[in-house]
């Protein structure tokens, strides 16, 4: 059976669901049982992390394939489409067993308030990958199951010590794994010649240029002056009027769509300022 499904799902209306242990109106931690294979997609609404214990998930995420087999984990960034196919183990009634934990960020930040652990220097990207399960995280995920039964009341501030306790147990005993939980609390800085490139013809503000390169405005406008030796909005100003040139002699698009397509705030100013810099104002240079 294909679906698109919404992790975590949210509450809506009616009892809360057994398969999912819920968190201020949201699910936080979701259980999936079954004993048939199951295929479909499932937009992630908040960071994943995936724990298998029966049997085997092959998650196909942006351009790779993942299989994440028994005692085994993976961490799944928000905001993507992820395929599924959830097989059983043949070996054992062809039972497929998971657990979805929802990083949420407010309990990250409680968990490295509270913690002693010593957060290491981030140096890069830690990649998405597949790593086996130590001792502690397999008890305490089967630890999480008498949670799930019919009679159960779980209160909030159990989910959340039970959220801090997992967390405690991958920073103790998968460090690849830990640094990838901390990258969704701290941004990992990406090259600011690939981000302004990427972005510089698009109607983005300084603002989410810098939250693109995981700095801050001052910054990211300290860091573009050394490789540029110019600031971020004379050097975007000159790459978009020098692009706005190229679309008026390629294209037949208006000059008021080059002007707002490339971020300028108004048509004057366009034509003002490319006049300054080309010596002709947008319409005449065009003819």
């Amino acid at each position: 059976m294909k679906k698109m499904i919404k992790v975590p799902t949210s509450l809506i209306s009616g009892p809360t669901p057994q398969n999912a242990l819920m968190l201020d109106g949201c699910s936080i931690i979701e259980q999936c049982i079954h004993s048939m294979e199951a295929k479909g997609t499932m937009y992630l609404e908040e960071h994943l992390l995936m724990i298998v214990l029966e049997g085997s998930a092959t998650l196909t995420y942006g351009k790779q394939q993942y299989v994440v087999g028994k005692n085994e984990m993976i961490l799944l960034k928000k905001a993507t489409a992820v395929k599924y196919d959830k097989i059983g183990n043949p070996d054992n009634d062809n039972i497929y067993d998971s657990l979805m934990f929802s990083i949420k960020d407010d309990l990250l930040k409680s968990f490295l308030a509270m913690s002693e652990i010593k957060v290491p220097k981030i140096e890069g990207e830690i990649k998405t990958g597949v790593y086996p399960m130590n001792e502690c995280l397999v008890a305490f995920a089967n630890s999480m199951k008498p949670y799930f039964l019919d009679h159960s009341v779980v209160q909030p501030g159990q989910l959340r010590l039970k959220i801090m306790e997992l967390l405690y147990d991958i920073a103790e005993g998968n460090r690849n794994m830990f640094l990838q939980i901390l990258q969704l609390h701290e941004p990992v800085r990406a090259d600011i010649r690939h981000v302004v490139d990427m972005h510089y013809a698009s109607p983005v503000s300084l603002p989410e240029l810098a939250y693109l390169s995981g700095r801050s405005l001052s910054s990211f406008k300290r860091d573009f002056k050394a490789i540029y030796n110019m600031t971020p909005a004379s050097w975007i100003r000159e790459k978009r009027l020098e692009k706005a040139k190229e679309m008026l002699e390629a294209t037949q698009l208006p000059v008021s769509e080059i002007c707002y397509s490339l971020g300028f705030e108004n048509i004057s100013h366009f034509s003002r300022i490319f006049k300054e810099y080309h010596g002709q104002a947008p319409t005449v240079f065009r003819h």
